[in-house]
């Protein structure tokens, strides 16, 4: 389980987290969120999270709000 932090929010269900170590931000879908809802997180939350892989690259998958 990585942990992170929540760095961008969109009006359209998704996200960006700056993974600690991490160079890139990972994206986010809100389908991925794990115990908590899209509209409850804030730029700045910290979350954990796994890494997945899709057709773009890496991205976060099972996200929680620590």
């Amino acid at each position: 389980m990585q942990t992170g932090t929540i760095v961008g929010l969109t009006d359209k269900g998704f996200g960006f987290i700056k993974g600690e170590g991490m160079e890139k931000d990972l994206f986010f879908h809100s389908n991925e969120l794990v115990n908590v809802n899209f509209d409850d997180l804030r730029q700045g939350d910290q979350v954990t999270f796994e890494i997945g892989e899709s057709p773009r690259g890496p991205n976060a998958i099972k996200v929680s709000k620590v």
